[in-house]
């Protein structure tokens, strides 16, 4: 039988697991003992493609040609906001394509996120396949829970293009409960606080033996681990500016340098109390004088700098327990996961608002991939009682743009999922052939203001008189919370043909 495996497709890390004959759970080992591959892709001098461990090794030597940080720009526009901030913290240059997606030049190609994403989720593929001694072609691949549609639709077209089945999307907050509550026996309702490499995740979920009910659930995917680093980063190049009037934003390599110790740094400080920052012969003064960075940073520094963050986190954690229609105290068992939840502020902030300390039944590194194993066996089991029911909901509205511009929503924020809904329209003019409806995926009153998820076509419409006409749009969610479309004229049931532009839902 062919073997279902789990895959974390982190944002800094990823990591893959199964389950194994004895019921276990195996997290898949890379060479060297490594479980974890860093989510990095890279081409080196000589056109040689490297992936995870061999392209962070020449990441400082290569910083325009290695990639990382892609999951964060998965499923973006290139003109949006948040591409431009982060255009200032990767080395690498980003570009728009014809389709307006973030494309990066590597040498003699251009590639697109979800190519980039691909090329990790072959290299987890292919060590999964050695570590089994079997072709590996279908997984259960894990997202943020605030993923929107669109960014769903990326990671699914990622496996396509490196021939794996994603069989189903989950979110990671979801993984992470049941690799906490599976087999158990358990009546409990958990937060999972999830605080990786470059998102944030807090989900209520409420466990009943197998069955997993997310409440509510809410997030910030421009916010994880690399904003603590880069906001260690912002004020060792502030410090170095002022002392010796040279800005090294401007020095690729210093960056990648600077970068490499503040991440080194950040964890250190989770530990201790204080740190060095060194790094000799940063960079060279007009005269040919090597300059150096040599600083001391305490964890009160760095608490300093990324209290907004951490307050940032709580404000969510706050809304998305009030969204569950619970209290804190109400909560049974608050779980940490993703690396950025060692920092002890996190722990401090996380224990203030829940009136407990955090449980310790998961691993932070582990638990999602441990979670997306488990459920791709459930899914292969002909057992009944291995079956996990996931009863999810989607994190933000989804709508259409009405005449004036504002969202008509569709789907309200923590709808549940699979969904569906059928809205009557008709024809706004005479012998009207064609409907077309701009959909939008977020909480703004302005629809332009949201993501696009895509604008649907619907064409053979039966001419006649404007409002004679009337069309049944039936607006689709699926267990994965990504939407089709289709519609039909109410009157004689004549299907419509469906055509979809802006792509990132495919009708």
């Amino acid at each position: 039988m062919t073997v279902t495996i789990g895959i974390d497709l982190g944002t800094t890390n990823s990591c893959a697991a199964v389950m194994e004959d004895n019921g276990q759970v195996k997290l898949i080992p890379y060479k060297g003992g490594e479980y974890t591959i860093p989510s990095i892709f890279a081409i080196d001098d000589k056109g040689n493609e490297l992936v995870g461990h061999e392209a962070k090794r020449q990441w400082q030597l290569n910083p325009k040609k290695t990639v990382y940080g892609a999951k964060r720009l998965i499923g973006r526009e290139f003109s949006s906001d948040f591409v431009k901030k982060m255009n200032e913290y990767f080395a690498y240059d980003m570009v728009e394509s014809g389709e307006h997606k973030v494309v990066i030049p590597m040498g003699a190609a251009e590639l697109d996120l979800a190519q980039v994403s691909a090329k990790i989720l072959n290299k987890i593929r292919d060590v999964a396949a050695d570590y089994l001694e079997q072709p590996v072609t279908k997984a259960v691949v894990t997202v943020p829970a605030y993923f929107n549609d669109r960014q769903r639709q990326a990671v699914k077209a990622a496996g396509e293009l490196v021939g794996v089945e994603v069989v189903r999307i989950i979110n990671e907050p979801t993984a992470a409960a049941i690799a906490y509550g599976v087999g158990k026996g358990l009546k409990q309702t958990v937060a999972i606080y999830d605080l990786g490499g470059g998102t944030f995740d807090i989900s209520v979920i409420e466990i009943r033996d197998q069955v997993f009910e997310v409440k509510s659930t809410g997030g910030d995917i421009f916010l994880g681990g690399i904003d603590f680093d880069n906001a260690l980063i912002e004020h060792v190049i502030t410090d170095f500016k002022q002392k010796h009037d040279v800005d090294l934003a401007e020095d690729p390599i210093a960056m990648q340098r600077i970068k490499d110790l503040a991440e080194r740094t950040k964890i250190d400080l989770s530990s201790r109390t204080e740190a060095p920052f060194n790094i000799p012969f940063v960079t060279m003064t007009p005269d040919g004088q090597p300059l150096d960075i040599d600083l001391m940073v305490t964890r009160a520094d760095l608490e300093e700098l990324t209290q907004e963050l951490v307050e940032r986190t709580m404000e969510i954690t706050r809304q998305v327990v009030k969204d569950s229609g619970l209290s804190p105290d109400q909560i049974d068992e608050v779980l940490l996961v993703g690396g950025q939840t060692r920092w002890p502020a996190v722990q401090e902030a996380v224990t203030r608002v829940f009136g407990k300390q955090p449980s310790k039944h998961v691993h932070p590194d582990e638990a999602v991939a441990i979670g997306a194993a488990t459920f791709a066996y459930s899914l292969d089991s002909d057992a009944v009682d291995q079956r996990i029911q996931l009863l999810d909901v989607i994190p933000m509205a989804i709508g259409i743009e009405e005449a004036k511009g504002d969202l008509h929503k569709i789907f309200e924020r923590n709808a549940p999922v699979p969904n569906q809904k059928k809205q009557l329209f008709t024809t706004g003019t005479d012998d009207q052939t064609e409907l077309i409806m701009r959909i939008y995926q977020g909480e703004a009153p302005v629809a332009k203001d949201n993501t696009l998820l895509g604008e649907f076509t619907f064409s053979d419409i039966r001419a006649g008189k404007a409002g004679e006409v009337q069309v049944d749009v039936l607006f689709d969610l699926n267990q994965e919370g990504i939407l089709t479309m289709s519609a039909e004229d109410k009157d004689t049931g004549a299907k419509m043909t469906t055509s979809v532009n802006v792509i990132s839902s495919e009708a």
